[in-house]
């Protein structure tokens, strides 16, 4: 792993950049021993950036003139670990105002950053319109955009601008704000390796980072390694930490002076950054740098809350499906020419070109799609590759060149398996698209590496650059992949459902039908018309206690269940009415365990006036009950809000606070409310833990923010 500053761009992936040893020389550095608060290590420019007649080194702070250490101390009982707090202090003779950042490195001892004391920021004007403007973007877009807006206004940077990655780490300038007479890059594209992975890491634990001026001269620390642990000091979480010689003639290459970028965490990964350009040298102060990370915060839950809308959306339209679907078997004992009534509503939920089915050997498609012969094909390709729910690709012609000819209709294919053997598909298409990809700058361009790592140079011009891109389609994001196994899915259960009914119908099929539906992951009952069990599947005994006594008819059922009244009620209602059952019921599965399932219960009816049997298929919403669970809990949490610091505010503050609370309360909570009506229940928990500490996050940055505004308006005052 190459030291910092020694890297080159064939090892710039692995540049040690957070342990630079030095720093921006527009603040001052101290590292102070906790058991005696004496000054260890500093950057050498400390002494004369605080304005004093000698070195810091060897002196305790409370010998620094002025009140650092008094305004430092309320606030080491606190981790420090990892959201560096503010303290306005003052120092020198006569005294002068700075803000200092502490934190705790890894190796130990107090890290102080001292940087020129800014004005007091007025919380209600920039934070509260922003967050309702946040909370009423109603699409991804109308976010980034307003994102830039809102950020443009509150830095004064000539150029912001919302860069998105994609599944290969690639960005792209999303939304663009910017001065008159500047260049756009909005569209611009930027290769992975321009943000190497130890940055984007660094990118996720310090989520704002600032450079004052590109050509400054840096302060070395003094000494060089931490005398605590013997080694060079751990600045991940330092606000002046030095930047990488590679970045900085990154920047000069694009002609940038200065830079401010702001880390969007979406469900517990870097989904972008917010990034502001300056063409001259420009210092931004704590307070709006705090608003800045505050903010950010807010827009990653509110990406959250946007993209399960989407989910829940592509839900419900697969709900339509299945219902035009079962409507068909009822009327006319079939249920594959209905999936394609109106083929629309299973293009559009995928965005795809052409949808064909493969089922049973039998293809029905929609839209634009290959020969049969060639759908065959591809089945058959399918069936060779190893299991896996949802197959994507956008060059099948590349995977396969027999499949090279059909690009024109099919270079990207989206495949959901329905079932978990071999041979029936959904398969969504997508024609080849010739498109010109603009890169800021050549990709592909040879990169120049001297002697001197100011010499390096990523990509000496960042004028657009063009690439042709052939053979290959339109890319399937991970939405249309859940769309895509949220409609499998759907067909699954009424295909197995058809399945079961075909079983009853024809007993001539019954080895090959039940076959199938024994090998279904979903628990499957089977009766006849007067209620004796005909089959129950494999999956279905896999959720009964081990044991169980041998069903014989219906009836036997609802011993198993937690209320079995209930369930006798239902199931004699079908038995005697020939209704339809829907309901959650819970089984037990063992001493005290228990499982939650929703049961669909139909009675099969050759003719109207003729039942002849009935169709029993249960779905486990045992992970949903716990999801319910951890949004309970969730909201639990934010109920619990954390109480103001020990210095007290006055009314008219602490109004501020419990204001500026409430809306980030309330976008945590239409996050966590769009988070559970998705359906992607395998995520929910894990989603709704992120918004759950960004929002405690949230919480804790707002805290600091108003007490250090507050203190700040009483010193101006």
């Amino acid at each position: 792993m190459p030291a910092f500053g020694q890297a080159d761009l064939t090892n710039c992936e692995r540049e040690q950049i957070q342990l630079p040893g030095s720093i921006q020389p527009h603040g001052a550095l101290l590292v102070v021993r906790e058991a005696d608060y004496v000054v260890i290590q500093s950057s050498a420019n400390a002494a004369t950036f605080l304005r004093l007649d000698a070195d810091v080194i060897g002196r305790k702070l409370e010998q620094i003139p002025g009140d650092l250490c008094d305004r430092i101390r309320p606030h080491l009982a606190e981790s420090l670990h990892a959201i560096p707090i503010a303290a306005r202090c003052h120092i020198g003779s006569p005294a002068r105002a700075y803000d200092g950042l502490l934190h705790r490195p890894p190796e130990g001892g107090l890290i102080i950053e001292l940087e020129p004391a800014g004005p007091s920021v007025d919380l209600s004007q920039h934070v509260e319109s922003a967050i309702q403007t946040i909370l009423g973007a109603s699409s991804l877009k109308s976010l980034c955009d307003e994102t830039a807006r809102i950020f443009e206004d509150l830095t004064g940077y000539d150029r912001v601008m919302v860069y998105r990655f994609d599944e290969e780490g690639h960005g792209e300038v999303f939304s663009e704000q910017r001065k008159p007479g500047l260049e756009a890059y909005l569209g611009n594209r930027y290769p992975a390796s321009d943000i190497p992975q130890i940055a984007r890491r660094l990118y996720e634990r310090n989520r704002i980072r600032l450079l004052v001026d590109v050509d400054y001269v840096p302060s070395p620390l003094t000494p060089r390694l931490s005398p605590l642990s013997g080694h060079d000091l751990d600045m991940s979480l330092c606000f002046l930490r030095s930047m990488s010689p590679i970045h900085m003639q990154y920047l000069k290459n694009m002609g940038v002076c200065a830079t401010l970028v702001v880390s969007l965490m979406v469900g517990g990964r870097l989904w972008g950054l917010i990034a502001c350009h300056h063409y001259v040298p420009r210092f931004v102060h704590f307070e709006i740098r705090a608003v800045c990370e505050l903010l950010a915060e807010a827009i990653g839950t509110r990406i959250v809350a946007l993209e399960s809308f989407i989910q829940a959306q592509s839900e419900l339209t697969v709900r339509r499906i299945e219902q035009r679907m079962i409507e068909a078997i009822s009327r006319e004992g079939e249920w594959r020419n209905a999936l394609f009534d109106g083929g629309q509503s299973l293009l559009q939920p995928v965005g795809a070109t052409g949808v064909a089915l493969f089922y049973d050997g039998q293809v029905f498609s929609s839209g634009e799609v290959p020969g049969t012969q060639e759908i065959r094909a591809i089945a058959s390709w399918l069936d060779q590759n190893p299991y896996t729910p949802v197959i994507a690709t956008t060059s099948l012609g590349r995977d396969d060149e027999r499949f090279a000819s059909i690009s024109g209709v099919a270079s990207g294919l989206l495949a959901t398996s329905l079932s978990n053997s071999q041979g029936d598909y959904l398969l969504w298409f997508r024609p080849e698209r010739i498109r010109t990809v603009t890169w800021g700058g050549d990709p592909f361009k040879p990169v120049i590496v001297g002697n001197d790592p100011s010499e390096l140079s990523p990509r000496r011009s960042f004028a657009q650059w063009h690439q042709l891109v052939e053979g290959t389609s339109d890319p399937w994001t991970p939405a249309d992949c859940t769309a895509a196994r949220l409609i499998a899915d759907s067909v699954a259960d009424v295909a197995l459902q058809f399945r079961s009914v075909g079983m009853l119908i024809a007993q001539d099929q019954l080895e090959n039908v039940s076959r199938q539906v024994r090998q279904s992951d979903q628990p499957v009952v089977i009766a006849d018309a007067a209620g004796r069990i005909l089959l129950t599947n494999e999956a279905f005994e896999r959720i009964m206690r081990p044991g169980h006594p041998h069903l014989t008819r219906l009836e036997d059922l609802p011993q198993f269940f937690t209320e079995p009244v209930d369930f006798r009620a239902n199931l004699l209602r079908m038995l005697k009415e020939g209704r339809a059952w829907r309901g959650e019921v819970n089984l037990e599965t063992g001493v005290g365990a228990m499982r939650s399932l929703m049961v669909r219960a139909d009675p099969v009816f050759p003719t109207p006036d003729r039942v002849l049997g009935f169709v029993l298929l249960f779905t486990d919403v045992t992970e949903r009950k716990s999801v319910e669970t951890a949004r309970r809990r969730f909201q639990e949490c934010l109920i619990d809000r954390p109480r103001v610091a020990e210095v007290g505010l006055d009314s008219k503050d602490h109004l501020i606070y419990q204001n500026l609370l409430t809306s980030i309360v309330e976008n945590a909570q239409l996050a966590a409310l769009e988070i559970t009506y998705g359906a992607n229940t395998s995520s929910m928990k894990a989603m709704l833990d992120s918004v759950r500490e960004s929002t405690t996050r949230s919480s804790e940055l707002l805290q600091h923010l108003v007490l250090h505004a507050s203190y700040a308006g009483e010193r101006q005052e």
